[in-house]
């Protein structure tokens, strides 16, 4: 009996010893062959972190050192003249001058000349430190509107001008009318000469002032201007160095023959 329990185990162990493989990864000594391994499904991917503090602010860059001053530019040429603008609203009625000397029997009378406040029409434009370093052309303007035909413009300029650094030279301001110098009676102008002024740079306030006729009724432009004297060749000019200009300008009625 129990060779025969014997014998069937160790059938058994003949018959299954085949069937049993080894472990993955490990070699079969009887076969001579490696096992393969079945790969199993990617496991799910994991939570992102949670993000970091944000760094801390850089320090200030140095300050750039200040970069050399540019040329002066060129002067622009002055615009074209605009449309005249709209009338302005009639101004006040002057009270009625003196009557006129009565005519002979059956005639009537000259009427009365207009009265002198019928005339009070002036106007003044004003502008500060505009340092103007133009040697040739319009300064500033200034528009009036006249109210009547038969009256004169009254025009003055206070401020300041000079020329700089150069002997027997000389440079001339001047006022135009729409662009064109007084006819009537004559040039609005002022002059400065110097006969030795090498080195020199001397700003003084200065006033040019006159009546120009024969000025239509309406808008005019009245213009301030530097230019060449008569004979003389061009020179350094300045016009309104650190202070104020005017421009000023009034109607009033014709001078007495």
């Amino acid at each position: 009996m129990r060779f025969f329990v014997v014998v069937l185990l160790v059938s058994l162990a003949v018959f299954v010893s085949p069937v049993i493989k080894p472990a993955c990864g490990q070699k079969n000594k009887q076969a001579g062959q490696s096992t393969s391994c079945l790969v199993g499904r990617p496991g799910i991917p994991g939570l992102h972190g949670t993000p970091g503090a944000p760094g801390r602010d850089g320090r200030d860059g140095r300050t750039g050192t200040q970069g050399k001053q540019g040329p002066r530019g060129f002067d622009g040429t002055p615009g074209k003249q605009g449309p005249p603008g709209a009338a302005g609203p009639p101004g006040n009625t002057g009270p009625q001058g003196p009557k006129g000397d009565a005519g002979p029997k059956g005639e009537k009378g000259e009427p009365g000349a207009r009265g002198l406040s019928a005339y009070s029409n002036w106007k003044e434009c004003s502008w500060t430190k505009i340092n103007k370093q133009k040697d040739n052309g319009l300064i500033r303007d200034c528009l009036f509107c006249k109210n009547f035909t038969d009256s004169i413009l009254h025009v003055y300029w206070n401020g300041d001008f000079r020329i700089h650094n150069c002997n027997d030279c000389c440079k001339r301001w001047f006022f135009t009318f729409n662009g064109a110098e007084c006819k009537n009676p004559r040039a609005i102008d002022g002059i400065v000469y110097m006969r030795k002024g090498v080195g020199h740079n001397i700003h003084r306030v200065r006033h040019i002032e006159g009546h120009c006729d024969k000025i239509h009724k309406g808008h005019v432009r009245v213009g301030f201007n530097v230019g060449n004297c008569a004979g003389y060749g061009n020179v350094d000019a300045w016009t309104g160095w650190n202070s104020n200009s005017r421009l000023f300008v009034e109607e009033v009625p014709r001078p007495q023959p």
